[in-house]
Order: C-alpha cells, then structure tokens, then sequence
C-alpha cells in the first residue's frame, strides 16, 4: 500500500490508512461526534459562537484564499510580462493553484458532499436544541443539512498547497497551514456548525488531492 500510494498519489500510506480508520471510527461509533461536539455545549446554546475569536477564524477564511489567489495571479502576469520568475510562479504553479482551489474544497467538498449528503449541523438537531435527526458521517441523509464535509476547514487547508511551493522553510509554512486549518475547524465545531468527522474528513480530502496535484503538475515527491 505504501508503495502504490507513493509512487502514484504521492501520498504516504499511512495517511490513508489514518483516512480509513478515522472514518471507519466515526461510522461505527457515531457517538464520537455527538461526545466531541457536546464539549463546545453548555446544554442550552454554543457559548463560543458568535464570540470575536470565532468571528475571526469564520470569516477570515474567504479574504486569506482571495488574497493569496489575487497576489500569485498578480504575480504570475508580471513574471509573464517581464520574463522574470519570481517565486517562480509560471503556468505550471498556477494550474496546480487553480486545481487545489477548486477540486478538493470546491468540487469534492462543497459540490459533492456538502450540497448532497443531508447532514444535519450539530445546533440544528435534537440533542442540542435542534428538530432535526443526527445521522454519522459517510452516511447520506433526509435532514436537508450541510455539515457534510466542512467547506470552511476544506478551504482553511487548501493553504497547505501554498505551503508545498516554499522551497525555503517548507515545514514552517506547512505547520502553520495545518495550525490556521485547526483553529478554523475547532472555531466551526464550538459555534455547533460543524462535527468533529465533518472537519477530519475535510482535512484529509484536501491533503490528499493537493499532493496528488503536486505531483502530477511538478514530477517531484514531497
């Protein structure tokens, strides 16, 4: 398995073998989230949501993607103009920032999942003050909900694609890309948007798709 997933998806088997027991876990013993998620409840409300760190970890996500999107295609145009090759973002970079902005937040997460699998949020069902059924992660279900997969953590750890391109420091970026993805998940399961599973699921969708797309574009391993 190492290998396969090595040599074709560059990607480390033990990742996806974390992928799959993790959701393994969460289908049979669903109770994990409703746990999990009962920490950030007081028994009548989410006390954390709407609070000001929540606020900046919710609607920071949107402004960090757009920026970061509108200085490399800034920077793309001029390198394009000039000849230059400034963080050496050519057409090559920028597909592969097209692609992990698009595929695994955006087509993956949000137009698969997210608008198809009817999970209820965590503040929309019974058990915390909600009308609506809890029902496990992987499993598609009537509540007419979206809190399967996060689009808010996927997009959050899209920056772990930025990261990839660091030729200095790498490690650093790469830990605070996931550290930024963490507190935006941490921030949505507190405010009873999301379950543990939704965000886990998110985290592992993004890494995955965005190493494969590393390599596919660069011909190099990570």
């Amino acid at each position: 398995m190492n290998y396969l997933t090595n040599k074709y998806l560059n990607t480390k088997g033990y990742i996806w073998l974390a992928f799959i027991i993790c959701s393994i876990l969460f289908v049979t013993f669903p109770q994990i989230d409703i746990f999990i998620t009962n920490l950030f409840y007081d028994g009548k409300n989410f006390p954390l949501n709407n609070t000001i760190a929540e606020g900046i970890f919710y609607y920071s996500v949107k402004p960090l993607i757009l920026t970061f999107s509108a200085v490399s295609l800034i920077l793309f145009i001029y390198n394009f103009i000039t000849k230059k090759q400034i963080f050496n973002l050519g057409v090559k970079t920028m597909i592969y920032i097209l692609l992990i902005l698009t595929i695994a937040p955006g087509l993956v997460v949000n137009t698969t999942l997210k608008d198809n699998w009817g999970r209820a949020r965590p503040k929309q069902i019974k058990e915390f003050g909600g009308n609506k059924n809890f029902t496990p992660a992987f499993i598609p279900s009537n509540q007419g909900g979206y809190s399967f997969s996060s689009g808010h953590a996927a997009a959050a750890f899209s920056l772990i694609g930025f990261a990839l391109l660091a030729k200095r420091r790498q490690n650093l970026w790469l830990g605070i890309a996931i550290t930024y993805g963490i507190c935006v998940s941490v921030a949505r399961m507190a405010a009873g948007g999301h379950f543990l599973s939704d965000v886990v699921t998110s985290f592992f969708i993004v890494w995955i798709f965005t190493h494969l797309f590393y390599k596919l574009i660069f011909k190099e391993e990570i």
